[in-house]
């Protein structure tokens, strides 16, 4: 007879409901894994899409992910004839928010460099990669858009013509991709009012050469990457790094503070869940006073007395497990963030609430030792 089992049997309600309740904090806690998980992806899929070796930014700043970076278009074309690159692609990227049909609207716009780059290796979930260099544009479907959707951006209307799935911006903004062509229009639009009032204070209209954020270059196959890069680190106007770099950057810049937040977090709520452990299973066992007193009296080894405590918090921990493995597949798909939790997190969870649940039996186990025999006739 497993007096664990029989003496959660007597008090069940009472039993799940404190699982259930223990489990929505397990759940959190793998929440929280998965969150940071979910924002490590999402702040270096840009960098790892595009495919490039090396990134030619502004001189002096380490754009385009970790700081502003302006440089001239016509970057593009002297990187691609360079010796040694295969290829030299225009990489431009900008946030909007708008109003959409009465609610907000924010994007990240990704120029694809056309006519080489049309989207076609983007993870098309419905619809085609753009066949238009002008007013086509592939979405993400965090965004809400439909297929064949118009949205206006600056003076022109574009059309929806492909749908992604799950390609968002480190901030969490869903992406939209169009030509570099298109990017630059869009973030460059001024309202007629905007120019003839800049016209009217005697200033001057931009500058028509186009200025990107950053160039992209993939180094030939075979070729020294390296003396790739000295001879880009050359040039007077450029700053180069490594892809490997710029995601460096991004952890330890647009990540790392949320990092040691969402540590301290969750450090907090495995401390708080092992405190409601203890309490419960001490509260269980000054219930049963009487009954660990009478095993006792009747003669009952004390490693008995030990397992029922001890199998009980272990019990109720791993039903909390089990809630909140339950939430997680039921709810985390529904986070605005991504939440990314791989089957090594689960087992990390799992390791973590046995822990806490041997840990936590200990206050019971001392109670639980400290009753006396004659407990019983007391009364």
């Amino acid at each position: 007879m497993n007096l664990a089992l029989k003496d959660v049997r007597r008090q069940l309600p009472r039993f799940v409901a404190t699982a259930f309740g223990l489990g929505l904090l397990f759940a959190i806690v793998l929440a929280m894994g998965g969150i940071y998980r979910g924002m490590v992806d999402d702040a270096v899929l840009l960098v790892d899409r595009t495919g490039a070796d090396l990134w030619l930014v502004q001189r002096d700043t380490r754009g385009p992910f970790a700081e502003r970076s302006v440089v001239a278009g016509a970057l593009e074309a002297r990187a691609a004839a360079v010796p040694g690159v295969a290829w030299a692609r225009a990489f431009t990227t900008v946030t909007i928010q708008r109003e959409l049909e009465g609610k907000p609207f924010r994007a990240t716009l990704v120029g694809l460099a056309w006519p080489e780059d049309r989207g076609g290796e983007l993870p098309l979930v419905a619809g085609r990669a753009l066949e238009s260099v002008h007013r086509e544009l592939v979405a993400d479907t965090s965004l809400g858009l439909a297929l064949g959707q118009r949205l206006p951006l600056g003076d022109d209307t574009y059309s929806v013509v492909g749908l992604t799935r799950g390609l968002v911006s480190a901030s969490g903004d869903g992406l939209m991709f169009l030509s570099n062509a298109d990017v630059l229009r869009v973030e460059s639009y001024q309202p007629p009012e905007a120019v003839r009032l800049r016209r009217g204070a005697g200033l001057a209209d931009d500058a028509a050469a186009p200025m990107i954020a950053a160039v992209a270059v993939r180094v030939a196959p075979g070729r020294d990457v390296a003396e790739v890069r000295a001879r880009l680190a050359g040039w007077p106007d450029v700053s180069v790094s490594s892809t490997d770099e710029q995601r460096a950057l991004l952890l330890s810049g647009v990540v790392d503070k949320s990092r040691r937040q969402i540590g301290l977090f969750r450090a907090l709520l495995v401390v708080v869940s092992a405190i409601v452990v203890s309490l419960v299973i001490f509260n269980m066992t000054v219930a049963k006073t009487r009954e660990i007193a009478l095993l006792k009296l009747m003669g009952a080894r004390l490693s008995v007395v030990v397992r029922l405590i001890v199998e009980q918090s272990l019990l109720l921990c791993g039903l909390a497990y089990g809630v909140a493995v339950a939430v997680a597949q039921l709810a985390f798909d529904k986070f605005p963030r991504r939440v990314a939790v791989e089957p090594v997190d689960y087992a990390a969870a799992f390791a973590l609430v046995l822990a806490i649940g041997l840990v936590a039996s200990a206050a019971g186990v001392r109670r639980a030792l400290a009753i006396p025999p004659t407990a019983i006739l007391a009364g």
